[in-house]
């Protein structure tokens, strides 16, 4: 110990002293860990202020400290005599339907939610005008009030005072929604939002047998130790109840589960462009210490031992790494509020401002991490660098491998870097999955990088002295072929992946699977309505096809008497144990659907009841053929046996369901009916007369226009998308820095060279084109790269994660391209341009 602590703080003192001549050579390291560090701390800063906004106000987004809620019944008077045990209960309900004008001239799909007086528990609901909620949703005079969102208004034309028919209840708009407290709770809506009183409900009919309606009632605790007890004596005392129960502690959970996936996402992105810069502190590492070899050399010289020359420049690249770190962390600190700008009205985002301490460390780590684990061979390097390079031109050998004991470090260091990304990862099999495809983009691209330079040194001899120079300069020793294409290729590769998605999802939204989907979706057609709604269908639309099936609502208890809740099931397959699912039965296989494994029951089936369940699904929640399924359907607990799998082609939007039953098994339960319709040749002002035809004679049936909500979802993709390029353009970013510094890092060989061959006579009109050709050379085949990983890694994502269809985009191979070759061209000539200008007598003096 006596000796290492004089060495590091003689180190220590000759880092400091060299330092102050400045960074030269350092701010690419220095931009690219701040910019990478700053992704990470910023996206996890803003999810976890998200999260913590959630958990904090979950009173308020809830309406409660908890809810039951329960589908296609209301709760017995037992069950309302329990709820009423634990403190004050506040009633809503909540489903889909159509509003339409008085004169039947428009209407509008909505999201209608009726409340009591009680409502809201927690929070406040605030309207314009700003009056009480109770006294604008009361019956004046026979009509009751409504408050509508304002876009409902925009869709019809409407404005407040005027009248809207919600099935068959008139009601008065009386104001506009400006702020739900629990809207967020209440899940994602696909129309405006309607609020209305419970009676008015009553009033409309809608509520009918087998309407899909979720009852919700929501309890403010007398004594709020009781919120750990609530769901055990619920699940005690009411066994077959069927309910959904949520606590404040956990208010909107598909919300907190979606933004933590969405921020990991984010996370791996921003991981990328700090390994890309990674590469960067690499190039530039290696770069400073090559400038430094006659100061290495000198140390030597006066005897410094090689540790000590080691630790110098490690405690240099520690300090910039922390200078770096810290302006990422500052950019992390700030985005929370700089995001709440935008966010607020849309999530829970916090305004105040705040520190996040977690995400900060995690991303000082990830920075810190990625210093360590690419620049320990750069500095392997400089601890071999002889004596003699004082008194001779000598540098880096670029093909030599430092000793062993710095390799093994520098292994260390990545192996730890990968194992802190899959640990704090949400899911980790995506995290492992990155974490591999980053170490395969690495190794292929070294490969490309080395075929590049083969075949350059094996092609044909060209007349041209420029190609032939630019052909030369890509395979010699210590060219830039392997910086130009580790930096470029990692970057790119990830652009086009990210925009193969986007835009797959982009072709499947507004091509494929808009021009196989059917034209309209019929929710609520009660039995006694099927056969005269038929026969309006085939009036309006002769060509369509109608395809009916009953439909109910069921939420799944157990799978082999074991409770769903204490199973482990993947992230991909936790939907379909979230909330109830819609069923049906069928004596029939679904024509859209084909059976993979097992039998279908015959007709007339009257045994045991069965169940076909969706074979992807039932893979991802580790079901097979024999296993039983309970699920609770109309407050009833019915198991029945899985007796074959079949295959759903969901991006059809068709009618499809994960489980569909032998009829036997509901036999004389109350249900509606669920129905499509597929017209191909109706014009958009025949699916308008479809629409309104069906919406006045049937005000209870709700008809949902395919194309309206393909829109919606397109519209939230696009929006998704632009935080999605947002993140690539910061590893971009990343590896234009990279790029410009590799380029940069060789400027010194390429002073030389100029200066050689303009004394030979070249001109610098013919260096221009040979450097021209030579980075047109490794940018196209940077790109051809970029196409062919990013290609592969979107299709993976798109067929394999995400089950959708996937296809390559042309576009998107020429952008890259063309990104590729301006980036490589552009700021390779920017800095050729400089050096091009050398004199030539200094140069030559150092020779």
């Amino acid at each position: 110990m006596t000796l290492i602590t004089p060495r590091a703080s003689l180190a220590f003192r000759l880092a400091l002293r060299e330092l102050r001549g400045g960074l030269r050579g350092f701010y690419i390291f220095l931009a690219c860990i701040a910019l990478g560090t700053g992704a990470i701390a910023a996206v996890n800063s803003v999810s976890t202020s998200i999260t913590d906004t959630i958990a904090s106000q979950g009173q308020e987004l809830l309406a409660g400290d908890v809810r039951f809620e329960l589908n296609n019944r209301e709760a017995s008077p037992d069950e309302m005599n329990f709820l009423r045990g634990f403190g004050k209960v506040s009633i809503s309900t909540g489903l889909r339907s159509m509003a339409r004008k008085p004169d039947g001239s428009d209407q509008a799909l909505v999201e209608v939610k009726a409340v009591d007086d009680a409502y809201p528990l927690y929070g406040t609901f605030q309207s314009e005008p700003d009056y009480p909620l109770a006294a604008l949703l009361s019956d004046q005079s026979g009509t009751y009030g409504a408050v509508a969102a304002p876009l409902l208004l925009q869709r019809l034309g409407l404005a407040v005072g005027d009248e809207i028919l919600l099935g068959n209840a008139t009601l008065s708009i009386t104001g506009t929604v400006k702020t739900e407290p629990d809207a967020l709770s209440e899940g994602f809506g696909f129309a405006p939002r309607l609020i209305v009183s419970r009676a008015a409900l009553q009033a409309s009919g809608l509520i009918q047998t087998g309407s899909l309606v979720e009852h919700a009632y929501k309890i403010k605790l007398d004594d709020p130790r009781d919120l750990g007890a609530v769901r055990d004596r619920a699940a005690k005392e009411f066994p077959s109840a069927g309910w959904s129960i949520r606590a404040s502690d956990r208010a909107a959970p598909s919300l907190t589960e979606n933004i933590t996936r969405f921020s990991q996402f984010l996370t791996l992105v921003g991981l990328t462009a700090l390994i890309v810069g990674g590469v960067g502190v690499a190039n530039a590492v290696r770069a400073f210490l090559d400038s430094k070899r006659t100061t290495i050399a000198t140390f030597k010289c006066l005897g410094a031992p090689a540790s000590v020359v080691v630790l110098v420049y490690l405690f240099q690249i520690a300090i910039i790494a922390f200078a770096g770190i810290l302006i990422g962390l500052a950019l992390g600190a700030i985005s929370p509020v700089i995001a709440a700008q935008f966010l607020a009205q849309f999530l829970p985002v916090s305004t105040a401002p705040a520190l996040y301490p977690g995400a900060l460390l995690l991303a000082a780590v990830f920075g810190i991490l990625t210093t360590l684990a690419f620049a320990i061979l750069p500095l392997g390097h400089a601890r071999e660098v002889p004596a003699t390079a004082l008194f001779r031109e000598q540098g880096f050998e670029a093909r030599a491998l430092p000793s062993w004991p710095y390799i093994l470090l520098a292994g260390v260091f990545m192996a730890a870097l990968a194992g802190l990304a899959i640990v704090t990862a949400y899911d980790r099999f995506i995290a492992v999955v990155f974490v591999g495809a980053i170490v395969f983009a690495f190794v292929i691209l070294r490969a490309v990088a080395a075929l590049i330079a083969w075949l350059a040194k094996r092609s044909p001899r060209v007349s041209s002295p420029a190609l032939r120079l630019a052909i030369g300069n890509i395979h010699r020793p210590g060219a830039l072929t392997p910086s130009v294409v580790l930096s470029l290729g990692l970057g790119l590769a990830l652009l086009v992946t990210l925009t193969l998605i986007d835009g797959n999802l982009r072709q499947q939204l507004t091509g494929r699977m808009a021009g196989g989907a059917p034209n309209f979706f019929f929710v609520d057609i009660q039995s006694a309505q099927v056969e005269s709604f038929r026969n309006l269908i085939k009036q309006q639309a002769p060509e369509g096809k109608l395809v009916e099936v009953p439909m109910l609502r069921g939420r799944i208890l157990a799978f082999n008497g074991e409770d769903v809740t204490k199973r482990k099931v993947p992230p991909a397959g936790q939907w379909v144990l979230r909330g109830d699912r819609g069923i049906t039965y069928s004596e029939n296989i679904p024509e859209n659907a084909a059976l993979t494994e097992g039998s279908w029951w015959p007709k007339d089936y009257s045994g045991e009841p069965q169940v076909s369940f969706s074979a992807e699904e039932a893979g991802e929640l580790g079901l097979k053929i024999g296993d039983t399924v309970t699920v609770n359907v109309l407050g009833r607990n019915i198991t029945a046996r899985i007796t074959n799998l079949r295959k759903v082609q969901w991006e059809s939007l068709s009618l499809n369901f994960v489980m569909v039953f032998s009829p036997n098994t509901f036999r004389g339960a109350p249900h509606a009916w669920l129905a499509t319709l597929t017209d191909p040749s109706a014009s958009a002002t025949e699916e308008t007369a479809i629409l309104k035809a069906v919406t006045n004679t049937y005000p209870t049936v709700t008809s949902v226009r395919v194309k309206d909500a393909i829109d919606i979802v397109n519209q939230l993709v696009g929006q998704l998308a632009t935080a999605i390029r947002a993140a690539a353009s910061v590893a971009l970013i990343a590896s234009i820095l990279v790029l410009a510094g590799a380029l940069a890092a060789g400027n010194r060989a390429r002073t030389h060279d100029a200066v050689v061959l303009k004394t030979l006579g070249a001109t610098r009109a013919m260096l221009i084109r040979a450097f021209s050709y030579e980075y047109l050379i490794l940018g196209a085949a940077t790109a051809i790269f970029a196409l062919l990983a990013g290609g592969v890694a979107a299709w993976f994502i798109v067929s394999r994660i995400m089950r959708l269809p996937s296809a390559f985009l042309p576009d998107v191979a020429g952008l890259t391209i063309a990104t590729a070759l301006v980036l490589t061209v552009g700021i390779g000539l920017i800095g050729t341009w400089r050096i091009l200008g050398q004199k030539a007598a200094p140069v030559l003096r150092e020779l």
